[in-house]
C-alpha cells in the first residue's frame, strides 16, 4: 500500500479514503477514491450526514416470511 497522502483540491487540507464498488468483467471490485472534505471553511466542505439513533443499523427480514414467495396450494 502506498503512503501518499490525498488533499482537497480547493483548499488542500487531507481527506480520508473512501471504497466505492464498480462492475468489471461481471464481478464487482473496490475502487479507492477521494472522501469529501471536512474542512467547514472550504468550498468543497460536505457537512456529515445525521445519524438517526432510532433506524437499525442493518435492514432484517421479516420474521413472519411474507416477504418470500407464497408456498403452492393443492386443492
Amino acid at each position: 500500500m502506498g503512503s501518499e497522502e490525498h488533499a482537497c483540491p480547493s483548499c488542500g487540507q487531507p481527506v480520508e479514503l473512501v471504497v466505492r464498488r464498480r462492475k468489471t468483467l461481471g464481478a464487482w471490485v473496490p475502487s479507492w477514491v477521494k472522501g469529501p472534505c471536512q474542512n467547514p471553511r472550504c468550498a468543497d466542505y460536505v457537512p456529515p450526514a445525521p445519524t438517526d439513533p432510532t433506524a437499525p443499523a442493518e435492514p432484517h427480514a421479516d420474521p413472519s416470511g411474507a416477504d418470500g414467495p407464497a408456498a403452492p396450494q393443492n386443492p
